[in-house]
């Protein structure tokens, strides 16, 4: 990488529009700054302008700028910026790519770059990846019990309960590492420090107040991606709209973990044990039964609106994109598989291999998490956080 420093210390990529093209990158040469994009788009305000900022950092190679903007993670990619453009210069997938060449700059294994710009061994990689965790668990495999699904003593308790613990660890490491890194970089940018956040009363209330909104207003109440972020034209009905299988998709793999820790409390302070029959309306069954319904709806959704390529959103999709959804969709849909076998008269063969198979991707879902599409689960909060305390700001000096 080739870089110079000007005047002020700033660096400069000279590299750095080439390396974003090789992330899916437009190549938005085109743009001359007419601002269009950043006029037209209905999220932008005073304290988040984009896409034109942020094309333009690529443009003279401005990384550490790109990197420290929130704005990257403020969009939703509903792709007026680009239906708009007067140069074609594609902006909403330039901001796609430059959050996929985000997630590969904030980790440190270089894992991340490899699943997206290099798709074959990407694809390998995630392959190797489930066969591993599948090959690794079968070792210790037991009978397959004829008469009932005896999942755990197939696959023993303790081993997936163990492999899963590993499992977490490395997620909560990767995760930690990647949030920090860009958090510092954003702070750095926005002027943010830990006296501005926890100096005092009203800086905690303010932090507080902007969690909140980070957290429950917009990552998991969806508030500006429905009210904002209309992009459907004509206007979709209620059960195809963007938003809301963005948010079924959250809800259902929220809802399928939250099932599976309580699952595992129950275990632990001795109400039922793991893998015992229970009834459809117990918590833990209902509440993964509905998640998973709710998951599998989602993540299908988008892909038939990927392959339909029903709006400027689902034109372009890579490889990572094709990952993250089909990891998905297996851990649902074999997750329903596993819970017809189970109250099936006789305990089917296939049962266990499903079973097998299913925590296998799960595992693999989890692992691979900081590294994929998935990592803006970690990452767009944080900006969001950001924005939040931008706005507060902005309001205080009005």
């Amino acid at each position: 990488m080739t870089t110079t420093a000007t005047k002020t210390t700033r660096f400069i990529d000279t590299e750095l529009l080439s390396d974003l093209k090789r992330f899916g990158a437009a190549d938005v040469s085109a743009c001359f700054s007419c601002g269009t994009c950043t006029a037209i788009c209905p999220l932008v305000d005073n304290d988040s302008t984009f896409p034109r900022r942020i094309i333009r950092y690529a443009q003279v190679g401005m990384r550490d700028e790109l990197l420290s903007s929130k704005e990257l993670w403020t969009c939703y990619q509903c792709g007026l910026c680009s239906d708009s453009c007067p140069t074609e210069a594609d902006p909403s997938e330039f901001m796609a790519a430059a959050r996929r060449y985000a997630i590969a700059s904030y980790e440190p294994t270089g894992l991340a770059r490899i699943l997206y710009t290099r798709p074959v061994v990407g694809s390998f990689i995630a392959a190797a990846v489930a066969a591993f965790f599948a090959v690794f668990m079968y070792a210790s495999h037991g009978p397959q019990d004829g008469a009932s699904l005896a999942l755990f003593e197939f696959i023993p308790e303790g081993l997936i309960h163990w492999t899963g613990v590993a499992v977490m660890v490395a997620l909560a490491l990767a995760g930690v590492f990647g949030i920090t890194s860009m958090a510092r970089r954003v702070a750095r940018s926005e002027g943010v420090s830990l006296a501005t956040l926890f100096g005092g009363r009203a800086q905690l209330s303010k932090a507080g107040k902007a969690l909140w909104s980070a957290l429950g207003i917009e990552s998991l109440g969806q508030r500006r991606y429905r009210e904002d972020c209309k992009d459907d034209n004509p206007v979709e009905p209620l059960y195809r709209r963007r938003w809301l299988i963005h948010a079924l998709t959250i809800w259902g793999f929220l809802g399928l973990f939250s099932a599976t820790i309580l699952d595992w409390g129950l275990a632990l302070i001795g109400v039922k044990e793991t893998g015992t029959p229970i009834p459809l309306w117990y918590p833990s069954r209902l509440i993964g039964t509905i998640a998973g319904i709710a998951l599998v709806y989602g993540v299908s959704m988008f892909m038939i609106n990927r392959l339909r390529q029903v709006n400027r959103a689902a034109q372009f999709t890579t490889a990572s994109d094709w990952l993250l959804l089909v990891l998905l969709w297996i851990t649902g849909a074999t997750g329903f598989f596993i819970e017809v076998a189970l109250y099936l008269p006789n305990a089917p063969a296939w049962g266990y291999w499903i079973f097998l198979f299913h925590v296998a991707v799960a595992m693999e879902l989890m692992l691979l998490l900081p590294f994929t599409k998935f990592a803006h689960a970690m990452y767009r909060p944080v900006a969001l956080f950001f924005y939040a305390l931008a706005a507060d700001k902005s309001k205080q000096t009005v």
